[in-house]
């Protein structure tokens, strides 16, 4: 009973420490995403400002 009991501790703490590494691991992912997505959002910004800038003069 007493191995069973370990067996059955083993694998809940194995599950908590999964779900742990992949959230973590999606969050980092998320975030590199995000910054991805303001880096060409922010060349765009830039390039239709030079466009612009360039217009006027």
């Amino acid at each position: 009973m007493k191995n069973r009991l370990g067996t059955i501790l083993g694998v809940i703490l194995a599950v908590v420490i999964a779900w742990f590494i992949v959230d973590v691991g999606f969050r980092l992912m998320w975030m590199l995403w995000k910054l991805v997505v303001v880096a060409v959002v922010a060349v765009v910004v830039w390039l239709v400002l030079q466009a612009l800038s360039r217009r006027r003069s």
